[in-house]
């Protein structure tokens, strides 16, 4: 290499590496939260299968119960998804991260 260092590029690619992840992380987060919080109540997937994530009443969320339900996920997944599995085993099919931040799906 001349007359540079020779790890520049990766010290730039590292910097954009950890700026994709952030968005990443921020861009999922911001969201779920927004759609599940709006009136629609549903991301688009959850849409496309008429269901919809209510409280316990069946009551719109708010965006910080919305935020607690997304990162609570992360929290179903660690644990060998288990937090995921619970679905079929609640009465109300409920994982995890749904009692975690008392939430609902419906149809």
């Amino acid at each position: 290499m001349m007359g540079g260092f020779p790890h520049a590029g990766l010290g730039l690619h590292m910097f954009g590496s950890g700026v994709v992840v952030m968005l990443v992380i921020f861009g999922s987060w911001l969201y779920e939260a927004f759609m599940l919080s709006s009136p629609y109540q549903a991301t688009l997937g959850k849409m496309i299968f008429g269901m919809k994530v209510t409280d316990l009443y069946g009551n719109r969320i708010s965006f910080g119960r919305a935020t607690a339900r997304h990162f609570a996920k992360w929290l179903s997944g660690l644990i060998m998804c288990i937090g995921y599995i619970m679905v079929a085993f609640t009465q109300r099919k409920q994982g995890l991260h749904d009692l975690i931040a008392e939430t609902l799906v419906q149809r």
